[in-house]
């Protein structure tokens, strides 16, 4: 069983502030690539804003792997900012990282820094998101497009139980820029679309969210709600922007009668299921993401072969990328528990005041 605590409230927001600095181990080592220089890793998360998951999880996960293999790591945090994103891995580099591990805020600014990466002999990982056109070695993720499967079929279901009528559909997608917001995409298409074609559901207001921003798709969904106040059904494709989706249905008190879709499992998204506000999230533990990368880096960074299970399609590299995938799991009030049980979040995070019945009533101990 996998047992790990996320940060507070208090913690996240310190990490948060800490982007310069980053999140480094140091031991004796040597500058420069390759397997004759002392393993050094160096890991560009993307921000804090769009997911609590990247300070909340994957930090804490990644660091305790390269801890417990006892190598050399500096972890930073570009917050968003596409300069930023470069400065650190410019950084990165000239310190003497032999391996490279970014989450892309978008393909063009991943493919510079991989690219500038390669040339200098450092080995890379494309770590959650694949950067179209890039050139990373490899690439660690969950099956995306399945996760976007689970929330389609999520949202059938909670249709089905509500047994809804005809219900309108409305779509919020993740950002046009995260290749991961394609295959979700493809994953709940996948599903939907059939639906719509039958007559079933109807198809209605469909956009992106850009930069996965909360704020706006908050604003974006009060708009779909006006031009089409019968919205019966919500495929959000992260808890953030169910979540902002729930606030405007709240304002209007219709939570709980619109069933609303989610991802990351987060503390507030699992809240939000258990008070019949969400329909359901995906969990995807992040531990083992985090624990595959890390064995890879390592292996990388002592001139080792990595060991995938898969490969995916760039096309626009037009190449196949040697993977490591692992698979995402559906969550709803009945299995909450399990994401607790887990470790991927406490009890005493997700128990708190109103929430602390309901996780009794569910089972949570």
């Amino acid at each position: 069983m996998r047992k790990g605590l996320l940060f507070t409230a208090a913690s996240v927001a310190l990490a948060s502030s800490l982007t310069a600095c980053g999140d480094s181990s140091s031991g004796d080592s040597d500058s420069g690539s390759g397997s004759d220089a002392k393993p050094k890793i160096g890991v560009i998360l993307p921000d804090s804003k769009s997911s609590a998951r990247w300070e909340t999880a994957d930090r804490k996960y990644l660091s305790e792997a390269f801890k417990a293999a006892g190598v050399e790591f500096d972890i930073q945090n570009a917050q968003g900012d596409k300069q930023e994103f470069q400065t650190i891995a410019d950084q990165m580099i000239t310190s003497g990282v032999n391996v490279l591990v970014i989450v892309n805020l978008d393909s063009g600014t991943g493919k510079a820094v991989l690219d500038k990466a390669k040339g200098q002999g450092v080995a890379t990982i494309d770590y959650d998101r694949l950067t179209l056109g890039g050139s990373a070695q490899y690439y660690v993720s969950f099956d995306n497009t399945a996760v976007g499967k689970l929330q389609g079929e999520g949202l059938s279901k909670c249709l089905s139980d509500m047994k809804a009528k005809k219900p309108i559909v409305a779509t919020l997608n993740g950002s046009p820029t995260d290749n991961n917001a394609t295959l979700f995409a493809e994953g709940y298409n996948g599903i939907l679309d059939p639906k719509y074609k039958s007559g079933d559901y109807v198809k209605g207001p469909n956009q992106s969210v850009p930069d996965w921003d909360n704020a706006q798709a908050g604003t974006i969904f009060e708009q779909m709600l006006t031009s089409e106040p019968k919205i019966g059904g919500v495929l959000a494709a992260n808890d953030g922007l169910g979540n902002a989706a729930i606030a405007v249905l709240r304002k209007q008190n219709r939570n709980g009668e619109v069933p609303v879709t989610g991802q990351d499992a987060t503390v507030q998204g699992l809240q939000n299921i258990l008070a019949g506000d969400q329909c359901m999230t995906v969990y995807k533990a992040v531990k083992k993401e985090a624990d595959a990368t890390a064995k890879l880096a390592v292996s990388l960074a002592k001139g080792e072969k990595g060991e995938t299970n898969a490969s995916v399609e760039d096309p626009e590299g037009k190449r196949k990328v040697p993977s490591v995938l692992e698979t995402p799991v559906a969550i709803y009030k009945d299995n909450v528990k399990d994401v607790v049980d887990d470790g991927f979040v406490t009890k005493e995070e997700l128990c708190t005041g109103k929430y602390a019945a309901l996780c009794d009533k569910a089972g949570i101990k």
